[in-house]
């Protein structure tokens, strides 16, 4: 059968006056499918690697460091906050600030045990062979990076040690720094930098706190560039010039909010923790 041009075009404007009328007869058959498309576009891109449709949440449950959704926050890697979600993460529907509850660990001892001995295997792994001196260390900056302070954490005046660390674990540091930022954000806490207390250390460095401290180990996890120690019970407030005040938040808040993204970043097998009570410290080394 031959179908003329003026017959085809009569079919085509049926047609399209059909679908308008089922248009306007049922509005939601465009919404099924534009969510449909949305929904197989955001897989396909995760399937691909993507990241844009990456969830992203931050820190205490269900942080930055997490590895699954707690409390039906969304999960993600410690690779940052993507603009699709940002809003999502940080605001309500509504546009109000997101608050979230601070819920701290079961028990500092308990979440943290990871002793010298457990952590010395990931040091000797990633870590650098030991440095003898701070003449030394000047020779071995292709192996380590410096880690001087920065917006998300500071780094302490250092007596005992050197600000170095192998990248791997000068990673984990930022990451664990800005996921603690993000978690003081959701859960409506003034911002303050972690401080940092303790970096790579010499033989010299080891020897020298040995004759102060008999506790003090010689094979020291601090000498190979992974290990670092942040304290717990000192924070440095992130001031606003052109803001108001900020108000006092004690060190115990910081702390169980620390503990979160610790226990977080430990979970997902990124580091060792030892919750050390005398030195006033989580020392962790890098996995």
């Amino acid at each position: 059968m031959i179908i003329t041009k003026k017959r085809y075009l009569q079919g085509f404007f049926a047609v399209v006056v059909l679908l308008a009328l089922v248009r306007c007869v049922f509005p939601g058959v465009a919404d099924v499918r534009r969510e449909a498309s949305a929904s197989t576009a955001a897989d396909k891109a995760v399937g691909e690697g993507g990241t844009d449709v990456k969830p992203v949440c931050a820190g205490g449950r269900g942080n930055v460091a997490s590895g699954g959704c707690r409390d039906g926050q969304p999960a993600c890697g410690g690779g940052g906050i993507q603009p699709s979600t940002a809003l999502a993460t940080f605001f309500n529907a509504d546009g109000t600030p997101r608050k979230s509850r601070i819920y701290s660990v079961s028990s500092f001892k308990g979440v943290f045990p990871d002793s010298n001995s457990v952590q010395m295997a990931a040091a000797r792994r990633y870590g650098v062979s030991p440095v003898n001196d701070r003449t030394e260390a000047e020779h071995r900056m292709k192996e380590l990076v410096y880690m001087g302070s920065n917006p998300y954490y500071h780094v302490d005046k250092l007596n005992s040690s050197i600000p170095y660390l192998v990248p791997r674990a000068a990673v984990l540091l930022q990451d664990i720094g800005r996921a603690y930022f993000d978690s003081l954000q959701v859960k409506g806490i003034p911002l303050h930098k972690l401080i940092v207390t303790s970096v790579l250390r010499t033989r010299d460095d080891v020897a020298k706190l040995r004759n102060r401290n008999g506790n003090a180990t010689e094979n020291s996890c601090h000498l190979y560039g992974t290990t670092f120690d942040i304290c717990y019970n000192r924070y440095k407030t992130v001031e606003d010039p052109d803001g108001p005040a900020r108000r006092m938040v004690r060190n115990d808040t910081l702390k169980w909010v620390l503990s979160e993204v610790l226990r977080d970043f430990r979970e997902q097998g990124r580091c060792y923790v030892k919750y050390e009570v005398k030195q006033g410290c989580f020392h962790m080394t890098v996995n």
